[in-house]
């Protein structure tokens, strides 16, 4: 059965363009036409992956997001027509996992889709090999996907997850910007150091006692990262 996707956009001929060429994907498609519709569905639902505007009504998708990262770990791509980097940070920094600009190329969202399903679910069933990853005071149960620090839990997004995992599964190796950025997402790297920056940055505010001293997650200068096994 094909996966679901729930499209939250106030442009009904937005959401029935996507749903067009989805569909013809084998995807099933939910339509929200703004934030409070969105987390109905989602409480009501089970979604695979979200497509969200960021100018809705009742509730926009930055208020959404936040709601939905409090329980939910499933990929979810901002599409708007907001095209400023600082949106598209902003965006990653909330727990986006892509970012597309209006007006776009419906194949292109399309395989965008694809990618970000086959990275979360394939990568999930692949690291399930190793069920928990402990280094100092983190766990990481890859049967749940949940991250424990000094056994409290620690919210992260589903691209935090895959990026924590890689590392965790290769404590004390550097790894360049390229090397993560073409192993977590699976696609050419064409210098995008933002999108590398900003969830580095949101990992290391969740796993540091203190991000601007880091003991776990390291910046190897002119190279990379890399996650140390603390001493």
């Amino acid at each position: 059965m094909g996966k679901t996707i729930l499209i939250a956009d106030d442009e009904k001929e937005i959401i029935e363009l996507l749903a067009l060429y989805l569909e013809k994907d084998g995807y099933k498609v939910v339509e929200a036409y703004d934030g409070i519709m969105a987390l109905d569905i989602l409480k009501n639902k089970k979604v695979d992956i979200a497509l969200i505007d960021i100018m809705m009504p009742n509730m926009d998708g930055y208020q959404l997001i936040k709601r939905l990262r409090k329980e939910y770990k499933i990929p979810v791509i901002f599409v708007s027509a907001k095209n400023d980097a600082s949106d598209k940070i902003l965006g990653l920094e909330l727990g986006s996992d892509d970012y597309i600009t209006k007006p776009f190329n419906p194949l292109e969202v399309s395989a965008r889709v694809k990618a970000q399903l086959r990275r979360f679910y394939e990568f999930n069933e692949r690291v399930e090999e190793k069920s928990i990853l402990e280094i100092g005071e983190l766990k990481l149960d890859n049967t749940t996907y949940l991250l424990y620090k000094k056994d409290e839990l620690v919210n992260i997004t589903s691209t935090e997850y895959k990026l924590l995992s890689f590392l965790m599964n290769n404590p004390n190796k550097v790894f360049t910007k390229k090397q993560l950025f073409e192993h977590v997402w699976d696609e050419i790297y064409y210098g995008d150091d933002n999108t590398i920056m900003v969830h580095i940055s949101k990992l290391r505010d969740k796993i540091e006692d203190n991000s601007k001293n880091p003991v776990y997650l390291k910046t190897i200068r002119g190279i990379g990262y890399k996650l140390e096994t603390p001493k």
